[in-house]
């Protein structure tokens, strides 16, 4: 069951929103060469905390941090660790949770360090826009699944390939609700949209196979074939007129 949010519940949505895109912004300003993953994690745990919200993704079904970062040909799920440490070249996608006041906001980005190649670059600036294509069709009356093939046609046309085994979502009291929104398919399929509903819209792109494995951790996915992968996402809240973003300040 799809959960339509009065208008109420978007504001409060909104302000958790807000305390993701706030703590977005200083996470880019602290990636560079030679930082750590966990000190990342733990800037941004800071930050969220400061406003007594929750990171969202902290104990959820066991995972260990505060965010999920995920480095060069790692999808999504990326386990914060002193190990991993930042070198010129990576590029790193970042999503942060944030709970406040029985509320979500949910957002992902993807992040050069330092100097990086032309096709990272590509990759990146196509992984935005492929979601800005899409809530270009997240308006009332249309079908979900009208996100879901702009996202693709955008993607594709780069030479690039759409993730599969994971996709957008619902959000509201919960970090994870109905509907499921894919970033691949056809057309004209899915619930229609409404005014009220909340969702987290996310491509995910590699510039290889479309194909990702689980590591032994659980958590960590990673491309098959070892490329890279870019990940950007917002919550948005379905309106009369344009999609409004949750989660940009």
């Amino acid at each position: 069951m799809i959960i339509i949010k009065s208008k109420h519940e978007v504001e409060l949505l909104r302000d958790a929103g807000k305390i993701v895109a706030e703590t977005h912004e200083i996470i880019r300003d602290a990636i560079k060469e030679g930082i750590s993953t966990y000190e990342l994690d733990q800037i941004a745990e800071k930050n969220i905390t400061k406003y007594n919200a929750i990171p969202s993704f902290k104990g959820y079904g066991g995972f260990s941090g505060s965010i999920c970062a995920s480095l060069n040909e790692v999808v999504v799920h990326g386990i914060p660790s002193k190990d991993i440490i930042l070198k010129n070249g990576d590029i790193i996608s970042v999503d942060i949770g944030a709970f406040y006041k029985g509320y979500h906001g949910d957002a992902a980005k993807t992040h050069p360090v330092g100097a990086i190649s032309e096709n990272d670059k590509l990759l990146i600036d196509v992984t935005r826009q492929s979601f800005y294509e899409g809530i270009k069709h997240a308006v009332v009356g249309n079908r979900l699944s009208d996100i879901s093939h702009a996202i693709e046609v955008y993607a594709t046309r780069y030479g690039f390939s759409i993730v599969k085994d994971f996709v957008g979502h619902g959000v509201g009291k919960e970090l994870h609700e109905e509907p499921q929104i894919p970033n691949y398919g056809p057309a004209g399929r899915g619930p229609r949209l409404q005014e009220g509903m909340v969702l987290a819209i996310e491509p995910m792109v590699n510039q290889g196979t479309y194909k990702v494995k689980v590591l032994g951790d659980g958590w960590t996915a990673v491309t098959l074939d070892g490329k890279k992968s870019a990940h950007y996402e917002h919550t948005i809240a379905i309106t009369s007129e344009q999609p409004l973003l949750l989660t940009a300040l």
